[in-house]
């Protein structure tokens, strides 16, 4: 149905792709795996008209495609979940589902089959969302699921999902995953972009995979290869699991940070909690639970109504995250990196020394030797992937953005860590490292809050684990990291209403 052929793409100092090839056959899920900065989601945007290719030429059918930009690659049928939300706020979740395609005649909005068709496409994902809600109040996931309702509603031949669930939980991401299957069996051929190989190996067919902006397999069976195989071919050598640092945490040690009996403006009721220094406590629930907003409350960006938060004992009234960090050294790795995490059009080395201008600053200026040499010694920590530390942030992989995201707040030399999601569009061996990373700030000390929709990462990581739903804490559980055992507890805390234990095996 398309294929791509030697495919090569530069960027000032990069070379993002470099004779890559993607064959596509009618009615399969074709997985494209590769570390961040293989050339994935390049190779996604030359496909749908974001870029153009420096080389090489893509067919559709047996003929050649010219793609002037996206709304030509949409005209071909050729349609696209990017790894970035590329949603309107203003407009309603109905409007921007059938955006590209507005039901009326004679210039007028039919707006009650504008509801209907997005009804629909979100019946499709058995998602509980108002068409009517401005995308401005939506999650990130929520906003997530939005995008993919969006791409069904195009009713696309060829479908591109650049890490599709990487903000959804299971529950999610099987709803998703069931209409993939049902796009397959139609005829369609869907393009798999993500680093959960789990999630790969149960629904794709054929794999690609790319290293360095060249493809080392091409439309292989994905049957033909077990999972360490593939990580292998991703990172061009046998890849050994990273280590967690060990660690010890006092049962008896004061918590550093404490809530006790908060409640918010957003409806969060009588939620108490506690993290103690060099302990890392897992915050794990569905969309919807208020795991993010409850974490913006403590950094004062929602108003708390009642109950107290308490720093190192201490009664904290914070005001917004200057404040967190400036008087409290509380540091908070934003969910959404693109918006909240990072000034795309700023350089690497300002986004890692933003916060700690103060202590750089000679004279109330920040010298950029200062600043370069700070930044530089993150990029190699964290092994950051960069032509140089002053190419602009937005230019690296979502990958790299999320390292130099977690970087400034390692910088800042915190005391507390909120981390949100740290892993969303990591390969394996960059999530592997983050993990020894955050365990290893645990184990200097430091009181990390992690919030994840990756069961297995919180189970892995957590020493407890407090399990959100409707905007409460609903139980707390000690990890002695048995997966089997931890998953199904924390799936029954989930589901206690309904008791859903056939989520287990799924999770």
């Amino acid at each position: 149905m398309l294929v791509a052929e030697n495919l090569v793409k530069t960027f000032p100092g990069v070379r993002a792709l470099d004779g890559a090839t993607l064959t596509l056959q009618p009615g399969t899920v074709h997985a494209l795996l590769g570390e961040n900065g293989a050339g994935k989601s390049t190779l996604v945007k030359l496909l749908t008209g974001v870029y153009r290719p420096d080389g090489g030429r893509i067919t559709l059918d047996g003929g050649e495609l010219h793609l002037g930009g996206p709304l030509d690659a949409q005209r071909a049928g050729i349609g696209v979940v990017h790894q970035e939300r590329n949603l309107i706020p203003a407009f309603s979740v109905a409007e921007n589902i059938v955006l590209h395609h507005l039901p009326g005649r004679a210039g007028w909005l039919d707006r009650a089959r504008m509801r209907a068709e997005a009804r629909r496409c979100l019946d499709l994902l058995e998602v509980d969302l108002d068409p009517d809600t401005p995308v401005a109040r939506l999650s990130v996931a929520q906003g997530q699921l939005v995008e993919i309702a969006k791409a069904l509603s195009l009713d696309n031949k060829v479908l591109l999902l650049d890490e599709p669930t990487a903000s959804l939980t299971g529950d999610e991401a099987d709803r998703l995953y069931t209409v993939v299957r049902r796009l397959r069996d139609s005829g369609h051929a869907v393009v798999l972009v993500s680093h959960k190989l789990e999630e790969v190996f149960a629904v794709a067919d054929t794999v690609t995979v790319l290293r360095d902006g060249r493809s080392v397999a091409e439309a292989e069976p994905l049957a033909g290869f077990t999972q360490g195989q593939i990580v292998d071919l991703m990172v061009g050598r046998a890849f050994a699991s990273i280590e967690l640092a060990e660690r010890t945490v006092g049962e008896q040690a004061p918590p550093a940070l404490r809530l006790d009996g908060v409640s918010t403006a957003l409806g969060h009721r009588d939620v108490s909690l506690a993290v103690r220094p060099g302990e890392i406590l897992g915050l794990y629930g569905l969309v919807g639970a208020g795991r993010s907003e409850l974490a913006k409350a403590v950094l004062g960006l929602e108003r708390i109504t009642a109950g107290t938060v308490e720093v190192h004992g201490e009664p904290a009234r914070i005001r917004n995250v200057g404040e967190a960090l400036r008087r409290h050294r509380i540091g908070y790795v934003t969910e959404d990196r693109k918006d909240e995490g990072l000034f795309l059009e700023q350089p690497v080395t300002r986004n890692i020394a933003v916060t700690v201008w103060r202590r750089l600053a000679r004279a109330g200026l920040v010298p950029d030797r200062r600043e370069r040499a700070l930044a530089e010694t993150y990029v190699e920590r964290l092994g950051i992937r960069v032509s140089s530390p002053r190419q602009l942030a937005g230019q690296l992989s979502g990958g790299n953005q999320q390292k130099v995201s977690l970087a400034k707040w390692l910088a800042a030399d915190c005391d507390i860590l909120i981390v949100d999601e740290p892993t969303v569009g990591i390969d394996v061996r960059t999530k592997a490292a983050f993990h020894e990373l955050i365990a290893g700030l645990a184990a200097q000390g430091l009181a990390l809050l992690l919030i994840s929709s990756d069961l297995p990462e919180v189970v892995v990581l957590a020493d407890r684990i407090a399990v959100m739903s409707d905007l409460r804490v609903v139980g707390e559980l000690d990890n002695d990291h048995d997966y089997p055992r931890m998953s199904q507890q924390i799936i029954r805390l989930v589901h206690a209403e309904t008791h859903v234990e056939g989520r287990v095996s799924a999770a």
